[in-house]
């Protein structure tokens, strides 16, 4: 009987050995991909789906644009900037963006500023605009998103 118990105590330690390594994996991954994530901004109701490394994000309902490396849209609209191409080097990325018509584009840059905090800067080009009840809502040069 104390064999079996053994077994049993030795099996469970090993069971949460492998827990607790998958589990640290897991967060050490998503520690050194600091430009995969999804972003939201609060005030302005914006938010970032990002992938710059594997560059696979689809825009629900724009599946015509195929994969890209992220996209910025509002809360309640289909409108969407689109990341056409992200150079991402340790905490910043450059990004060339393109609206979803395809009629204004822009230079911006990603900075990671912290593990939750990242800031949107607005380089050249277009000046960045969302829908707003009805009307084009500027988005102000320096935007923080926190992730989520």
């Amino acid at each position: 009987m104390s064999k079996q118990k053994n077994m049993k105590r030795t099996a469970l330690f090993l069971i949460a050995i492998a827990f607790t390594t998958v589990s640290l994996w897991a967060q050490s991954e998503g520690e050194s991909k600091p430009f995969n994530a999804y972003l939201y901004n609060k005030e302005y109701k914006v938010f970032m789906r990002i992938n710059f490394y594997d560059q696979n994000i689809t825009v629900p309902g724009q599946e015509l644009f195929g994969q890209i490396a992220g996209y910025l849209s509002k809360e309640g609209t289909s409108y969407c900037w689109l990341v056409v191409d992200a150079t991402p080097e340790n905490k910043k990325a450059r990004l060339q963006m393109v609206n979803d018509y395809g009629s204004e584009d822009l230079e911006a840059e990603l900075t990671q500023a912290s593990d939750s905090v990242y800031v949107l800067k607005h380089l050249s080009g277009s000046t960045m605009k969302v829908p707003n009840k009805g009307k084009w809502q500027k988005l102000p040069h320096t935007l923080e998103l926190i992730r989520k």
